[in-house]
């Protein structure tokens, strides 16, 4: 996925660009949006982060997928299905095998047990004699030179693989962040309860300006518009000192009055949710610029290499 985002942007330039957009007007979109998606859908704007920039919105409800739009004028440039384009399928199947909550617990299986290979590859690594501990025989045959390439190279950007792996299962499944709230002690993150609702279009904007007042320096991530009745509108909001990319702090505001009701800063959340800053970045390779960037992307090169070798490793010595 590291990769896929900026080639999709790049050969799919329509959808994604608004060249003569300036402000969002948030109604229009809204309006735009439910009539294209009916009453009974949830809506997750992404506003436009730079000049230029079309604004996506997240759909889910009897269609679920993203619509691209003029965040001006609340044109549609395209839409796409869930899981209908490659760069969808990949997401889907990165993130949950195809297979929503149980593909994600699949997936936080196959960590643990990357954990147990990586554990017992490094005893079968650990060296007699360290003087030819990183020793890869490349004149030797190529079951000797695999075979020590996958035991020096494991053992040395194992621990590197072993981040990937368990923070991706840390944001893949939810249980997990919640053991650690639940093993601090603290209580979790829930959002406040109203009467009233679901929004009408002209409170989407009224909320974004009320979020925006209460942090003028922050970045607006994502506008949730409930679809149902008894939900408030949750801005999310990057403040400069998150580094999470697209913001963790939350301002929730009631779908009638547009009144905040809650604000939930990202340094003041429970740990489990807290420390979805700094694993998420750590895991799409944002978090240290693009030395991180360039090394997440040879880890995931190298972790697949690993599965390939080791299963090719194991048949040959069948």
């Amino acid at each position: 996925m590291l990769m896929a985002d900026p080639l999709d942007k790049a050969l799919n330039a329509p959808l994604f660009r608004a060249p003569n957009a300036s402000e969002v007007d948030y109604p229009a979109v809204v309006t735009r949006l439910k009539a294209n998606t009916g009453p009974g859908a949830s809506l997750t704007l992404r506003p436009p982060r730079s000049e230029g920039e079309s604004l996506q919105a997240n759909v889910r409800g009897g269609w679920s997928g993203t619509i691209f739009m003029d965040p001006a004028t609340g044109e549609v440039l395209g839409r796409r299905a869930e899981s209908g384009t490659v760069v969808g399928f990949l997401f889907t199947l990165h993130s949950s095998l195809l297979g929503g909550e149980t593909g994600k617990a699949v997936l936080t299986l196959a960590a643990f047990a990357y954990v147990l290979m990586l554990v017992s590859g490094i005893y079968l690594w650990w060296p007699v004699r360290w003087s030819q501990a990183f020793t890869i025989r490349w004149t030797a045959s190529r079951l000797r030179t695999w075979f020590d390439w996958h035991r020096v190279t494991g053992a040395v950007l194992g621990m590197l693989v072993l981040i990937s792996v368990v923070s991706g299962a840390y944001m893949a499944w939810p249980p997990l962040a919640q053991s650690v709230t639940k093993l601090s002690g603290a209580s979790l993150a829930s959002p406040p309860a109203v009467v009233g609702g679901p929004p009408q279009a002209e409170a989407i904007g009224r909320a974004v300006d009320m979020a925006s007042t209460a942090f003028p320096q922050a970045m607006v991530g994502y506008v949730q518009v409930p679809a149902k009745a008894h939900q408030p509108i949750r801005v999310r909001l990057r403040l400069p000192d998150d580094p999470h990319p697209n913001g963790l702090t939350s301002v929730w505001l009631h779908p009638d009055t547009t009144q905040i009701l809650q604000i939930n800063r990202w340094s003041e959340l429970d740990p489990g949710t807290r420390a979805y800053a700094y694993i998420y970045p750590l895991h799409t390779g944002e978090l240290w610029g693009w030395v991180w960037t360039v090394l997440t992307f040879f880890i995931g090169i190298a972790l697949s290499a690993y599965a390939i070798t080791g299963l090719w490793l194991w048949w040959r010595r069948r």
